[in-house]
């Protein structure tokens, strides 16, 4: 369990905020920006490691997820309407939170799958906020089935509505990953080959809930956008940027998206660029066996993006 839990107010809702603080000499700070139909309670674990390493952790719940409440925002939907602006935003006021709470203090965001778009997007946007990024099993790189999938979004959104689940993309992707994993014992096998972590998953009310057709939409306007030249633009070339990805992870393509986007962020001119693809792991590390390995090289990588920083 994190140390500590409070409410974040912001203009237009109240954020589910959890904070582990270090006892050592605190050396950054680090945001935790979690998965689609999950929360930020699941990376206590997570919080406790890298607290223990001089970092102090705070994580909080996205819009439609968790514990964070706002009024066009329930389980499920970033918003009405700016959805993307809005999540952005959010993750902006957990920053200022903490920079007011720890001053001067550089500034880590780590985003996971959903979290890991979320997180690059609001780099490129406020790039003077943040001094590393850290981006885990995430693909922005759906390509041509991407663009078919918002199509089809835009289809159920003149038929039914955004504020309703999504019936055609919840099969395209939780279930089509579901059925990839050959033996599985459960639907949610993708997510890791620790079957306690995935009976927690399961057995989470928080979790694993169909998302409306308005937040698959904001998901793929976060896959496409953060990418694009002007966006990338913003961003200073030696940002450090650490990217994470599962060999077996079918939502990333066995971390073939992570690749891609190590390859595009270099061709953009990003020089500093870790790419660490685990071949045994799929979807969720830090719920992975061997997740403590890739925790304590990530704490390695914070070290020293803020030593050169």
């Amino acid at each position: 369990m994190f140390a500590e839990t409070e409410r974040l107010e912001t203009a237009n809702a109240s954020l589910g905020l959890h904070h582990e603080p270090t006892d050592f000499n605190a050396r950054g700070v680090i945001l935790v920006s979690h998965g689609l139909a999950e929360h930020s309670r699941r990376y206590a674990r997570f919080a406790t490691a890298m607290a223990s390493r001089g970092y102090h952790v705070f994580a909080f719940d996205h819009r439609g997820h968790g514990e964070t409440t706002a009024p066009d925002a329930p389980i499920g939907r970033f918003a009405r309407r700016d959805g993307v602006r809005r999540v952005i935003d959010d993750v902006v006021a957990v920053r200022d939170h903490a920079t007011d709470r720890y001053p001067g203090l550089p500034i880590i965001l780590f985003g996971h799958s959903m979290g890991g778009l979320i997180a690059l997007n609001a780099a490129v946007t406020h790039p003077e906020k943040f001094h590393a990024v850290a981006v885990w099993n995430s693909n922005f790189n759906p390509g041509i089935s991407g663009r078919a999938a918002q199509a089809i979004l835009l289809a159920e959104r003149a038929l039914k509505g955004s504020d309703v689940p999504s019936g055609i993309l919840q099969k395209l992707t939780f279930g089509t990953w579901g059925r990839s994993i050959i033996g599985r014992r459960t639907e949610f096998d993708w997510l890791s080959r620790d079957p306690a972590e995935v009976d927690r998953y399961i057995a989470d009310p928080l979790c694993g809930f169909d998302a409306s057709v308005s937040l698959w939409l904001d998901i793929f306007e976060l896959t496409f956008r953060a990418p694009q030249t002007p966006h990338l633009d913003r961003l200073p070339k030696q940002t450090p940027i650490h990217l994470v990805g599962g060999g077996q992870d079918p939502a990333t393509d066995g971390g073939k998206a992570v690749v891609w986007l190590a390859n595009h962020l270099k061709a953009h001119g990003f020089s500093r660029i870790t790419t660490q693809i685990y071949q045994d792991m799929r979807h969720e590390t830090l719920n992975e066996i061997g997740a403590d390995v890739a925790i304590a090289s990530f704490a390695d990588w914070c070290d020293e993006a803020i030593a050169r920083s």
